[in-house]
């Protein structure tokens, strides 16, 4: 049997909360897409003072590494976070027969993707490179997908469980997982020196900002429905 609690209708979660939210991310968001573009040199000089140690630690940590490597590549996986999704609008449809909110979720996710590919193609940030590298990676550096995908896919399952009211004990399990994932994964694309920390911070803000633009958008279709 189903827990009472996950069988209500979703409920609205708070639009205008979430539009001070969306604004408060978009504004660092941009600027720091914009000293990224530029390569300002602070930022490039943090990048590289942080990226160095890290590589320097994972060099001479090689079973953290290797963790980590496992980590990134299977438990954090965008592959894997997106199978996630996947298995929430199936979920969203079967036992709950919302369709369109399985459709902003599968728009949601498609959208991150689409950001994330579009700005390392427009931006085309090298990633790091190391005589002596501990894993690899390809295509542009900036955002992390990583990052990013994880903060959508991770996002939107917590506000899942606030819509349909999930108990004290899932939900605080549940946001546990999630931000050990998504500050997790980051810090694996960094220490494996495949990233810069600001595509990292990158990918978080920007995935926030996806998350937080389906919440308002969603509550703004939801009240214009009058449902």
């Amino acid at each position: 049997m189903r827990p009472p609690h996950l069988d209500s209708p979703p409920r609205p979660a708070g639009p205008r909360a979430a539009v001070r939210a969306a604004v408060a991310l978009a504004v660092p968001t941009v600027l720091l897409l914009l000293l990224v573009a530029a390569s300002w040199q602070p930022l490039m000089s943090l990048d590289g003072d942080i990226a160095r140690t890290t590589h320097r630690w994972a060099v001479g940590e090689p079973g953290v590494t290797q963790t980590f490597r496992i980590l990134t590549d299977w438990v954090w996986d965008p592959v894997t976070m997106r199978v996630l999704a996947a298995v929430a609008v199936v979920w969203v449809l079967w036992r709950h027969a919302e369709r369109w909110l399985a459709a902003w979720l599968v728009v949601a996710v498609a959208l991150g993707t689409l950001v994330q590919q579009g700005l390392k193609a427009a931006i085309g940030r090298e990633r790091p490179e190391w005589p002596d590298p501990v894993d690899s990676a390809h295509y542009a550096a900036f955002p992390s997908g990583h990052a990013m995908t994880a903060t959508v896919v991770c996002g939107l399952l917590l506000w899942l469980l606030r819509l349909y009211g999930a108990g004290r004990a899932l939900w605080l399990t549940a946001l546990t997982v999630a931000v050990v994932s998504v500050l997790g994964v980051g810090l694996t694309r960094v220490w494996l020196g495949v990233h810069w920390p600001s595509d990292v911070l990158g990918g978080w803000l920007l995935g926030s900002l996806v998350v937080v633009l389906t919440v308002v958008s969603y509550g703004k279709w939801r009240d214009a429905r009058g449902t």
